[in-house]
């Protein structure tokens, strides 16, 4: 298959095209001008630019694909100006799932997340993950990047209704291999290794191989049912951060932090921390947002993409240890 795949240097992105490559296809890729494309080295496919907003150029550059993975996003949990994260992130896919549909793209696979569900209640003694069907309400998005996602969702399902091939994925929390930026979980494992974490928050997350999410994406082109919802996550890998700091120690030989931070002291660290980034512009170290998301245990199954897709899965420990591979193999460790 010809694959028209956006946000291609990103960690999913990136991941995604490699793995298009090992499958036999071939990959036109979105990228703007000036992106980190580090993660695409020894990659094979054919670069395109235009404006994620652009749907004409967009139309024009899809021509000629049979699938079309929609994996840009603007993910910022603190920016002085919300309109662009809106624009990428709810207008941006409005054009590109349209543009795919006018060029004739016989699957479109939307990357949703899975902040557009409503994860276990915060009070819970033993919070049992979730599945798709816990769609939340528009209300209950804490954030504008959550509501931004949650909009864009909602834009796929409404093409659906008119006849796009859409099916949506829901990634977890993908650790491994090419996370240049790194993202906000990557960056969890760079400050561990770099002994930059003291200590940790009660929270949890779904943990999984940034590879089986790969090849999620490529299991809904091929078989995932139109307009459906497919968690890409790990049966067993609702883990608590201080259980993922546990094994991060055990795979690097380092000692996990052992001090866990009131949620109260981290939310008011937040609010003066964002206090700060409104007089100076720079963005915070702890982003409200990221705090209030933290009381939840965000902890899902993946039971329907692994019964209807074959969602591999790769053991959440493989995972972060390539994940910590990695990290000292490229430079984001500093030496002892």
């Amino acid at each position: 298959m010809k694959c028209f795949v956006t946000g291609a240097t990103g960690f999913v992105g990136a991941n995604l095209v490699h793995e298009l490559n090992a499958g036999g296809h071939a990959v036109r890729a979105l990228v703007r001008r000036g992106s980190d494309s580090r993660g695409l080295q020894g990659a094979e496919y054919e670069t395109v630019s235009c404006d994620l907003t652009d749907r004409t150029a967009l139309t024009t550059a899809m021509r000629g694909c049979d699938w079309c993975f929609h994996v840009a996003a603007s993910y910022h949990l603190w920016l002085p100006d919300y309109a662009p994260l809106f624009a990428a992130n709810v207008d941006g896919t409005r054009a590109v799932l349209e543009a795919a549909g006018e060029a004739g793209c016989g699957r479109i696979v939307y990357t949703s997340t899975v902040g557009v569900l409503r994860p276990p209640p915060p009070a819970a003694a033993d919070p049992q993950p979730v599945d798709e069907t816990a769609l939340a309400d528009l209300a209950e998005m804490t954030n504008p990047y959550k509501r931004s996602k949650w909009q864009a969702e909602a834009v796929a399902r409404e093409l659906v209704a008119r006849g796009l091939p859409v099916a949506i994925v829901n990634p977890t929390a993908p650790v491994g291999p090419r996370d240049i930026k790194p993202t906000p979980t990557g960056q969890v494992i760079v400050d561990f290794l770099n002994r930059a974490m003291p200590a940790f928050l009660d929270t949890g997350l779904n943990w999984v191989h940034v590879r089986d999410v790969a090849r999620g994406h490529i299991l809904a082109a091929e078989r995932g049912r139109v307009g459906e919802r497919y968690i890409l996550g790990h049966s067993d890998g609702n883990w608590t951060l201080q259980q993922a700091l546990a094994v991060l120690g055990e795979i690097s030989g380092l000692p996990a932090p052992k001090w866990r931070v009131p949620y109260a002291v981290a939310l008011a660290f937040a609010h003066l921390d964002e206090v700060k980034s409104r007089l100076t512009g720079r963005p915070p170290k702890a982003p409200l947002a990221g705090v209030r998301m933290a009381r939840y245990k965000m902890f899902f199954t993946p039971a329907k993409a692994v019964r209807e897709l074959g969602l591999p899965q790769t053991p959440p420990r493989q995972a972060l240890q390539d994940a910590v591979d990695w990290f000292r193999a490229n430079g984001y460790v500093r030496p002892k």
